[in-house]
């Protein structure tokens, strides 16, 4: 059993340690019951996410969290996958809803591995009552007590 976390902040800061990043993403891997894994999460700036968005979702602007899930080579092969997170983005949205930033990022690195994982959501508000939120903030609130 192998589970690796690499966390990367480019040019930015973030009120969180990497180390506690790390910890939860492996704790989503745990409760989702993966063995095997291989993420990067990278903290961004707004300008470098919002290129990633352009390029690799076709859509305009800065958003909070991008994921990308590589499929493994065999049904053996390790979970792989590369999340970026734009805490400038992340800090907007976390005052709009009255969270702390802290809370917010890491509501981002639950939700990032979620989709690492295959997960996903609806786009528009009904988003907020998917299977996959319900399980974020189940993930979110039990992890963030360790």
């Amino acid at each position: 059993m192998s589970r690796v976390v690499d966390v990367a902040v480019e040019g930015v800061r973030i009120p969180v340690s990497r180390a506690r990043v790390a910890a939860v993403a492996d704790g989503v891997l745990h409760a989702e019951r993966v063995r095997d894994a291989r993420l990067s999460i990278a903290f961004v700036t707004t300008r470098r996410i919002a290129a990633l968005n352009r390029t690799h979702l076709r859509h305009a602007g800065a958003t909070d969290v991008i994921s990308f899930g590589f499929a493994p080579v065999d049904a053996t092969g390790d979970v792989v996958g590369d999340i970026y997170i734009a805490p400038d983005v992340a800090r907007r949205n976390a005052r709009t809803a009255g969270e702390s930033v802290r809370e917010e990022l890491l509501r981002l690195v639950v939700h990032g591995v979620l989709h690492v994982l295959g997960h996903d959501h609806p786009e528009d508000d009904s988003r907020y009552t998917s299977p996959m939120w319900e399980r974020q903030e189940r993930l979110l609130r039990s992890l963030a007590r360790s």
